[in-house]
């Protein structure tokens, strides 16, 4: 297994990099690199398209592409959509990937998207772990989860043993790495992207897409490292009563994720933790979509026989279900961010809304 590498591609314009996808090991085993370097083609002139890195595995070299539309302005309300942290998770990039084609084919003629995107700005990592999508691994090629690899402890003993995270093997899942290493390549490129696209902006949103825990989706919001109460709270509760109203039929979820479980080294909370430190006047809210997959199981119990089956939909029709029923939060996400001084401003938001979360969310 070849070790991982981030490399002087660092945001080379993608079409400067010759398709790797074609490659029918690839083409086989990573489909969802295809589609995005078939995407990547389309929308060079509707927006900006990079290679943020490659990671060196199993004898290929895998581009991580980024993809930005909108406003040039920095500054500007940002959103990001981001999947594939997690190789087994694959539904995650494909609902990302999805969207993402309609995004491109809409900019080509939806005046009110064109409009839009003129006020704001939207930016996608449709794919951070190619080497472990390619492999059907949680983590990395290097037997790392990148989800469990900032440099950042909880504060309390993680409540389930191993998913917390650990350092006694990678062959053992959530293994984080040793001690005192460098972070993997491809969490230093999502932690380099967020810190490019997000933190310039007045107010930024970030959905992280994964899958495999419940029969429920999920929105998480940090923290995962400690049961503190989240910085922004009152904007959460905010959010929750606005997708509320907005969507009064939607699935989700909205909670922080210590709620369920705690663990060491998540990249939101360290990245949060770093948007506070260098930026404290400004607006970062990370969510993690995690969608249910055992919902999945119990309609095909013969799914727990596969390593993707346990984390995604398999059937076509469960599968073309599930592209869909997202895009309804994704579009509400963009409006929100798009609409922030209408529902997140100090002058909008009360003491009401702190208690009420508080009261939620952390049982005071």
């Amino acid at each position: 297994m070849a070790p991982n590498s981030a490399n002087a591609l660092n945001l080379l314009p993608a079409a400067a990099l010759p398709r790797i996808a074609t490659h029918p090991d690839i083409r086989r085993r990573l489909p969802e690199l295809f589609e995005i370097e078939d995407i990547a083609a389309l929308c060079q002139h509707l927006g900006t398209v990079n290679v943020e890195g490659t990671v060196d595995a199993f004898g290929h070299r895998f581009p991580i592409y980024s993809f930005a539309f909108g406003s040039s302005v920095a500054s500007d309300p940002t959103i990001a959509f981001v999947g594939g942290v997690h190789g087994l998770e694959r539904i995650g990039t494909n609902v990302a990937i999805s969207y993402l084609r309609t995004v491109v084919e809409l900019l080509q003629w939806d005046k009110g998207l064109q409009h839009l995107l003129g006020k704001c700005r939207l930016v996608f990592l449709p794919l951070v772990n190619p080497a472990g999508m390619f492999a059907k691994t949680r983590s990395n090629a290097n037997g790392i989860d990148l989800m469990r690899n900032a440099p950042i402890e909880a504060e309390i003993d993680p409540n389930i043993p191993l998913v917390g995270g650990h350092r006694k093997s990678p062959k053992l899942p959530w293994y984080r790495g040793e001690q005192g290493a460098a972070m993997e390549a491809e969490a230093q490129m999502l932690i380099s992207f967020v810190k490019r696209e997000l933190f310039p902006s007045r107010f930024s949103l970030a959905l992280d897409m994964h899958s495999g825990f419940g029969m429920q989706d999920r929105l998480w919001f940090p923290y995962a490292y400690t049961r503190r109460p989240f910085e922004y709270l009152p904007m959460m509760y905010a959010l929750k009563t606005r997708l509320q109203r907005s969507l009064p039929n939607h699935v989700y979820v909205m909670e922080p994720q210590s709620l369920q479980y705690v663990t060491h080294g998540d990249l939101w909370d360290y990245m949060f933790l770093e948007f506070r430190r260098e930026i404290p006047d400004r607006v970062l809210l990370p969510l993690t979509l995690e969608m249910g997959s055992w919902i999945w199981i119990k309609k095909n119990p013969r799914q727990l026989f596969s390593s993707l089956g346990i984390f995604n939909p398999v059937l076509p029709h469960r599968i073309q279900r599930t592209l869909r029923r997202h895009h309804a939060l994704l579009d509400f996400l963009i409006r929100a961010v798009m609409s922030h001084e209408n529902w997140a401003t100090p002058e909008k938001l009360t003491d009401e809304h702190e208690q009420l979360a508080r009261q939620l969310w952390y049982g005071e």
